[in-house]
């Protein structure tokens, strides 16, 4: 320790030891100073010059500048001081450097870097159903070269820094977006428009399921999408088919937004999860394409069992609603056809009262039948097997006729 310390003491005084005469150093004439004095005399002209200079960084449109003191040096004087001798002109090495650079050069690329935008499209509810964005390319500045370049330029003659960009390239091109989109299958259902409680409640079924996106394996509800049927959610009052009867009930006509909805998903190679028919036959859709809903417990369910999202446009207008299915597909074509297989004979009863007289209807039994075509083959699939109870046939009389009938 002792050793160590009269050793620092020694190259202390050295160091204090007067320089001989006529020595420059990087043009400073230091002749007679003490080591410690021509060393603060050297370093005031290399912070003076440095002040003058300026380094730019340039990054595409953006030019960033720094000066001293953000930009420093080191140098080499106290090695150098010890072994100058009279009349010698000497020059330092300085070595300069941006203070924080590998922080600046960071931020830099943070704020200069472009990421990749792969094409896209955007699903509208009205007007043409998709948008499409071409993207963009991206851009990444090269740090290491940054900061060498950095380096190179502060121990050069100061030019101007540019940085390098690497390009990021897109993935995707914009065709395939669109072949991820296109139309898959619809399907259209008509109504009486003059029914104005119905058609309004066509509408709001319709308006609530507009717009759905299903990703691969996500499962459509219809009931939860739609919502219950009640006069505060904005139902009305229409015929409803209720025990086999053709009753008044809030929500009349939903029933045919879910054939609808049912048909065009079919038609879109969508996968049918549930699904309930009427008990009695409806006019607006062939039999056994009907799908009824109703409550909480009956409900449509529509699986989407393609890789790729699909989206569900729904249209309204005087006397139609259409559902439109958009997305990549399996590459198949899909149709559907039905028959009746069947009659079930109707029931007649009378009745007294004339506004109770109403026409009969046979039921029928049925079947539909779903027809695949891939690849030049084609496959046939029974779908489903329903039976149609009758309308009972109600005949008016009058009274004393039914009473002479009866005698």
């Amino acid at each position: 320790m002792l050793a160590l310390i009269a050793g620092i003491i020694i190259l202390s005084c050295a160091f204090k030891t007067t320089l001989p005469s006529g020595i420059t150093v990087n043009g400073v004439d230091v002749g007679g100073f003490t080591r410690e004095r021509a060393a603060l005399a050297v370093r005031a002209h290399t912070e003076e010059c440095l002040k003058n200079k300026t380094l730019e960084i340039r990054a595409g449109t953006t030019v960033y500048k720094y000066s001293y003191p953000e930009i420093s040096y080191t140098d080499n004087l106290y090695k150098l001081l010890q072994t100058v001798e009279k009349g010698k002109n000497y020059t330092a090495d300085i070595k300069y450097y941006l203070c924080a650079a590998e922080q600046i050069t960071s931020a830099i690329c943070l704020a200069e870097s472009v990421s990749v935008t792969e094409p896209y499209a955007e699903f509208k509810t009205s007007g043409q159903p998709f948008v499409y964005y071409e993207g963009n390319d991206g851009r990444r500045i090269d740090v290491n070269k940054l900061l060498n370049d950095i380096s190179q330029s502060l121990n050069g003659d100061f030019l101007p820094v540019t940085a390098a960009y690497t390009r990021i390239n897109r993935k995707t091109e914009l065709q395939s977006v669109k072949n991820e989109t296109k139309l898959l299958g619809s399907f259209t259902t008509y109504y009486d428009s003059s029914n104005l409680n119905r058609s309004s409640n066509i509408r709001l079924a319709a308006a609530k399921i507009n717009g759905v996106k299903l990703t691969s394996g996500q499962t459509f509800s219809f009931n939860e999408t739609v919502g219950e049927r009640v006069k505060n959610r904005g139902f009305l009052p229409a015929k409803i088919i209720e025990n086999g009867e053709f009753k008044e009930g809030v929500g009349g006509g939903v029933c045919q937004v879910s054939t609808t909805l049912y048909n065009a998903a079919l038609l879109s190679g969508l996968t049918i999860a549930e699904y309930h028919p009427h008990s009695l036959a409806v006019g607006y859709v062939p039999p056994s394409r009907d799908a009824m809903v109703s409550g909480t417990f009956c409900d449509l369910k529509i699986t989407n069992s393609h890789d790729k999202p699909v989206y569900i446009r729904a249209l309204t207008q005087k006397g139609s609603v259409t559902f439109y299915v958009y997305g990549g597909g399996d590459g198949a074509e899909y149709s559907l056809s039905s028959e009746v297989t069947g009659s079930i004979a109707t029931t007649e009863e009378f009745t007294d009262n004339p506004e109770a007289a109403r026409e009969g209807k046979d039921g029928s039994t049925s079947q539909s039948f779903l027809i695949v075509k891939r690849g030049g083959y084609v496959k046939k699939t029974l779908l489903r097997k329903d039976k149609y109870q009758p309308v009972k046939r109600v005949v008016y009389r009058e009274e004393e006729e039914i009473t002479e009938e009866i005698n």
